[in-house]
């Protein structure tokens, strides 16, 4: 499985892309930052997120993307941009039918440290451990993009297997009721 995942940001939008499988030894396909002027429109800039997504989708073509879910914060000015360059980069999934999941801050803290509470350095530590590199990635955006990757790459399998069961149950449920 190869997945981009995207820390939004409006100023630094992380990406990654880490391929592999849940259970073997995952690899880095690449890692960097999207940037936009802080003084550029806003228009120009979640443009340039834009640009910046669709060429990490044409090199690397990951068959997921997984975007870190947007939670409330107290400066509501922060939120908007991240919400903003959340959409862009979904929008540029959907736009060629790559499915898009997203993963909570501390759902992502929890899958590579083992606590939602972990801190930025401790994301860093252990996202250069499973992936074997030589140093964590700079800036803290980059490396929190390629544990999302990881992220997703470990619970996709269980959330699969948990979709299909309801599915399952619902159909079940729904033909019992019909007969």
């Amino acid at each position: 499985m190869r997945v981009l995942g995207v820390d939004p940001g409006l100023t630094r939008c992380g990406v990654g892309v880490v391929e592999g499988v849940a259970g073997r030894p995952l690899t880095m396909l690449g890692v960097g930052v999207v940037r936009t002027p802080v003084d550029a429109e806003l228009s120009l800039r979640l443009l340039a997120v834009e640009q910046g997504i669709e060429e990490w989708l044409d090199e690397h073509r990951p068959e997921f993307v997984a975007v870190e879910r947007v939670f409330s914060q107290h400066n509501v000015r922060t939120v908007m941009g991240t919400a903003q360059a959340s959409a862009v980069a979904m929008l540029c999934a959907a736009r060629r039918g790559i499915p898009v999941a997203l993963h909570t801050p501390s759902e992502v803290k929890a899958a590579v440290t083992g606590s939602g509470r972990a801190d930025k350095a401790q994301v860093g530590a252990m996202v250069t451990r499973l992936l074997r590199l030589a140093a964590p990635p700079k800036p803290a955006d980059a490396a929190d993009a390629l544990a999302l990757a990881i992220c997703h790459i470990w619970r996709a399998p269980a959330q699969n297997r948990l979709q299909q069961a309801v599915a399952r149950h619902t159909a079940h449920a729904t033909k019992g009721r019909t007969a």
